[in-house]
């Protein structure tokens, strides 16, 4: 049950809606739980996601991308989350770290690490939390010191997605130790390099099919080339992406909530109890009703996010607020979906188990939603909240 939503997309969104909706029944959803139950990275079907042309969606043409928008990026994140929200995991990191690279990288580091990762041949990270540091971002402790026209690396990273298999890293680390958050610089940092240390893959409780690992650097000899940007200004560069950012993981959210209330539906209309199918019940009703109710405004909100940051450039009320009212969401009615499945629901290998398991990370990556929280307060205490 999507709503129609026509009013919002141009004829070109609503080509790319179909093109990712009709990629995740065909190439995703029959495949998901094997992914899951496996927990290796999908590579077939990250490569065949760059071939169909879903790497860069909102990244200029002239740099590799689809030159659409980040309404259109949601769209895709929105559909792929649908069919497995660890394929949109992916499809969401290579398009963050597309956007630094199209923004502050050189037209060297472009060919060298953006043009190969929008075709699939790499697979990228993006470093930087630390075992003291996750939403205090300011904390971190990973430092660069300038050694000759480079840097040496010292650090350690920790739940940082693709760190056991990814080609390079783009690491956040401190460079003027004096400086707060004005002292960080960003770096592309490759794991074949010596120092590097890619330790084994975390075992997660959902989104099992993305790997989460620590990534360490031991006196890791950087050269000028690395840096992405201009230094000191890596803090600065991270929160230019960090809005985008919001609406995918909102946008994932809406996709996993959107298969929930798909697989409700289909299990209410199945499922018989006391003679009769359990959608007849009315308690049953009201659950399906709160879930297509929270499904349809999480997935405006994401929508209207999305057409402010295209529009004015920022977007940090309406972002944070998408991602936490719709992570929120999922985590609410997947255990909905859980009630109204029955016993079949809690059994591992059923989608709706798979499904809640995938939500509750959407509340604490990306941000957590206590973060959220505060971005959102501070704005309304300053009466600034746009109308």
């Amino acid at each position: 049950m999507h709503p129609p939503l026509d009013i919002l997309l141009s004829a070109r969104h609503l080509a790319i809606q179909e093109t990712a909706r009709a990629f995740a029944d065909r190439e995703i959803r029959p495949v998901a739980a094997t992914l899951d139950e496996r927990e290796g990275f999908p590579d077939d079907l990250y490569k065949r996601m760059a071939k169909t042309g879903f790497f860069g969606v909102s990244l200029p043409k002239e740099d590799g991308g689809v030159g659409a928008d980040t309404l259109a990026y949601a769209l895709v994140m929105e559909e792929i989350s649908r069919g497995y929200s660890a394929l949109a995991d992916e499809l969401g990191n290579v398009e963050l770290i597309g956007s630094l690279l199209v923004t502050h990288g050189t037209p060297e580091q472009k060919a060298r690490y953006l043009t190969p990762l929008l075709r699939g041949e790499y697979v990228s990270a993006f470093a930087l939390t630390e075992p003291e540091s996750g939403s205090d971002l300011a904390a971190l402790r990973t430092a660069a010191i300038r050694r000759g026209d480079g840097w040496v690396l010292n650090g350690e990273k920790t739940f940082i997605h693709n760190a056991p298999n990814c080609h390079f890293a783009v690491v956040l680390a401190r460079t003027d130790e004096q400086a707060g958050h004005r002292g960080m610089s960003t770096f592309i940092v490759e794991r074949s390099w010596p120092g590097v240390i890619s330790g084994t893959r975390f075992p997660k409780m959902g989104q099992r099919a993305s790997q989460v690992g620590p990534l360490a650097f031991e006196n890791v000899a950087l050269p000028a080339a690395s840096l992405l940007g201009v230094e000191h200004r890596g803090y600065h560069n991270m929160m230019g992406v960090f809005e985008k950012g919001r609406i995918g993981i909102a946008a994932l959210a809406v996709g996993i909530l959107q298969a929930a209330l798909d697989a409700s539906l289909e299990s209410a209309k199945a499922r018989r109890q006391f003679g009769q199918p359990i959608a007849d019940f009315q308690a049953i009703q009201w659950m399906l009703v709160d879930m297509a109710k929270d499904t349809h405004a999480a997935r405006l909100m994401t929508y209207a996010a999305a057409l402010r940051l295209d529009r004015d450039g920022r977007a940090a009320v309406e972002t944070s607020m998408a991602k936490c009212f719709a992570s929120d969401a999922a985590v609410r009615r997947t255990a909905d979906a859980i009630q109204i499945a029955g016993g079949r629901g809690y059994m591992r290998g059923s989608e709706v188990e798979r499904l809640y398991r995938d939500a509750k990370v959407t509340q604490i990556y990306e941000g957590t939603n206590e973060i959220q929280r505060l971005i959102i307060a501070r704005q309304l205490l300053k009466e600034t909240v746009p109308r």
